[in-house]
């Protein structure tokens, strides 16, 4: 006997399955549950200018059972699409739109006319046009898509609506680029790098301020002085106020950007780029009196940040300056030489610290921080009303979120409390401090904090608290 009598074949199987799904479905009177589904999106149409700028469409359906809600979504996409110029001399868009209707009776009457576009209506995507020699102006329905709002205008009408298009080049959809450059980013594939140089010699002539590498955004840099900012690219020429001219306001070409130089009677001095910058820059300051200090900041990707560390560590941070010129005296509205500036503290002249010693005091702060570790501290630096110690991190007992092999924790104030000391291991508590504009990201060290020296039995005495924070 034939097998296919004995057994039904799979789609036999198939069909019932189906039957008995409508049958419970409908038959029985359960409703589907839920939005309908989309189909793919269809190809994306032909540019609707054939120059200039324009608008692309695509498209998709919502196939939907009986009870399904409608799909989530827009139906249509539509997108700038950026053809070559437009010859000159070529009739703008809404002028073409416009001349379709000249000679041609409007209004109920027989009267004809000669149209141009009229900007000075209410809804910019409206086909208004102004009647040549007369006082009036008609409106004849929405411009086509891909029309531009107004003159000179970013945004282009779609379905009688003005949309610009986002970094996605979708119109409407908002999307920005970050800081780091990424469309829709959040700002979490680069590091903000900003610090204020207060350091200089005693001599007027060229100091470097700042290594500013290459892949760098959104660039500031200013100051208020009579000392001028100057900038040397890769190839050791200065882009502006170098070989000791100064330079006038405008806008520069370097690295591959465009460098803002603002100067004013203040007198404040300003440096900003978009970037990224295509090779590395030095920021240089032409000093004449005493450096105030100079702020700058810089956009970074998280790639290029630790090359950038390791280059400047190569180089002895601060840079190796260049042998000053000597200069002929000048009035004291100008001095040639710069005096020194008043020091700061030393360890041996800081008050005293509170005594932190005790279990209740390690529990407070290991319960209480973000980050536990054991750290060696490579160097110690004083700036504004903080000091910022460098770490590199050993061994970790707690962390909220990963921490890199070696990391800056700043303390309040030039005596912080306690005080750490170069070249040896502490055993530190930190908290994570965000701005709340989110452009700095640090690792705190409290007033008065857990900051013990690493030894064995310290070492077993934070692995006991850890087990006693409350959950």
């Amino acid at each position: 006997m034939d097998s296919a009598h004995l057994f039904p074949r799979p789609r036999l199987f198939q069909n019932l399955l189906l039957l008995l799904w409508a049958l419970l479905n409908c038959g029985l009177g359960v409703s589907a549950q839920g939005p309908g589904e989309w189909t793919p999106w269809v190809s994306w149409t032909r540019c609707s200018s054939s120059c200039g700028r324009g608008v692309s469409v695509r498209s998709r359906r919502c196939l939907r059972l009986p009870g399904e809600d409608p799909c989530w979504g827009d139906s249509h996409e539509y997108r700038l699409c950026q053809l070559p110029d437009c010859p000159p001399g070529a009739v703008p868009f809404r002028d073409l739109q416009c001349a379709l209707y000249n000679g041609r009776p409007v209004l109920g009457t027989q009267k004809t006319y000669q149209w141009v576009p009229f900007h000075g209506a209410p809804n910019q995507c409206d086909l208004n046009c102004l009647a040549q020699g007369h006082a009036f102006y008609h409106s004849f329905g929405r411009v086509l898509d891909g029309t531009a709002c107004s003159p000179g205008a970013q945004g282009v009408c779609v379905a009688g609506r003005c949309l610009s298009a986002g970094c996605d080049g979708l119109l409407g959809s908002g999307a920005l680029e970050d800081r780091c450059g990424r469309c829709g980013g959040a700002n979490d594939s680069c590091l903000f790098v900003q610090r204020v140089f207060r350091d200089a010699g005693a001599f007027a002539g060229y100091w470097n301020v700042t290594l500013i590498p290459e892949g760098a955004r959104h660039i500031r840099v200013a100051h208020r002085s009579r000392n001028h900012l100057a900038l040397m690219g890769g190839d050791g020429r200065y882009v502006l106020n170098g070989d000791w001219a100064v330079s006038p306001p405008g806008t520069y070409e370097a690295a591959g950007t465009h460098v803002v130089y603002t100067r004013d009677t203040g007198p404040q001095e300003t440096l900003q780029a978009a970037g990224p910058t295509s090779h590395n820059l030095l920021l240089q300051v032409l000093l004449q009196e005493p450096n105030p200090g100079i702020e700058f900041e810089f956009w970074l990707p998280q790639e290029r940040y630790s090359p950038f560390q390791a280059r400047v560590q190569a180089l002895g941070w601060p840079l190796q300056q260049p042998q000053p010129r000597e200069v002929e005296p000048q009035p004291p509205a100008a001095p040639a030489v710069i005096p020194a500036r008043t020091p700061t503290l030393a360890p041996d002249l800081c008050p005293p610290c509170p005594d932190t010693r005790g279990r209740a005091h390690r529990l407070l702060h290991y319960c209480g921080s973000d980050f536990v570790f054991q750290a060696r501290v490579l160097g110690r630096h004083r700036q504004a009303q903080e000091t910022r110690y460098e770490v590199r991190i050993q061994l970790v007992y707690k962390n909220r979120s990963p921490l890199r092999a070696r990391e800056y924790v700043w303390a309040p104030g030039h005596c912080p409390c306690p005080m750490l000391a170069p070249h040896r291991d502490y055993l530190l508590a930190v908290q994570r401090l965000v701005s709340p504009n989110g452009t700095q990201d640090r690792l705190l060290l409290p007033h008065a904090g857990y900051a013990r020296p690493w030894s064995p039995a310290e070492d077993s005495r934070i692995r006991l608290t850890a087990r006693r924070c409350p959950i």
